[in-house]
């Protein structure tokens, strides 16, 4: 299978298990798929960051290594729906240390972006709360941030922005990964 003539097309879930099935066994074909997401065609690199997004959690780790350069990417990318993929690829790993100060400001600063799409303003609550856990002043500064949101938010905002607030109280991670 062609993977690069199959996303320049509009995929269907059984183009999606057609590249999982051989993406499954062949790292060569993971970082050709890679090389899509992170390539200069958004549109292909949005279907490939989507195909990622269902990889199983075994085959998800094969990108943790890659992290640094989805953050990259992540941070310079136009389109909004693969900034939305490409968090949730980053939300599914852990996060290196130390933290980088660029993707941290990247999620703060996208929180309170009133024209950024709904899930990428939750990932980035979400992947704030992880990044800023260890540091009492960033947790202390990620609150109030929460605390100061108003306007008319979206059902899913407000639903993680309530979950982050409970879970900075108790302290734990949210991440399952």
């Amino acid at each position: 299978m062609d993977i690069k003539k199959k996303l320049s097309e509009r995929i269907k879930m059984e183009d999606i298990d057609g590249i999982l099935e051989i993406t499954h066994t062949s790292d060569s074909k993971k970082q050709e798929l890679y090389n899509i997401l992170i390539g200069k065609d958004e549109k292909m690199g949005c279907q490939a960051a989507w195909i990622f997004t269902h990889f199983s959690a075994q085959d998800n780790k094969w990108l943790y290594k890659k992290q640094n350069e989805l953050i990259d990417t992540l941070l310079n990318c136009k389109h909004g729906g693969k900034r939305r993929l490409i968090l949730s690829l980053l939300y599914k790993q852990p996060f290196m240390e130390p933290i980088r100060v660029d993707f941290l400001d990247f999620c703060l600063e996208r929180i309170i972006t009133v024209k950024e799409l709904a899930g990428v303003q939750s990932l980035c609550i979400k992947i704030a709360y992880e990044l800023c856990r260890p540091f009492p002043e960033l947790i202390q500064e990620l609150k109030s941030i929460l605390e100061m949101m108003e306007g008319d938010l979206s059902p899913a905002i407000l639903n993680v922005r309530k979950s982050i607030l409970k879970a900075i109280q108790n302290g734990k991670s949210l991440q399952k990964i």
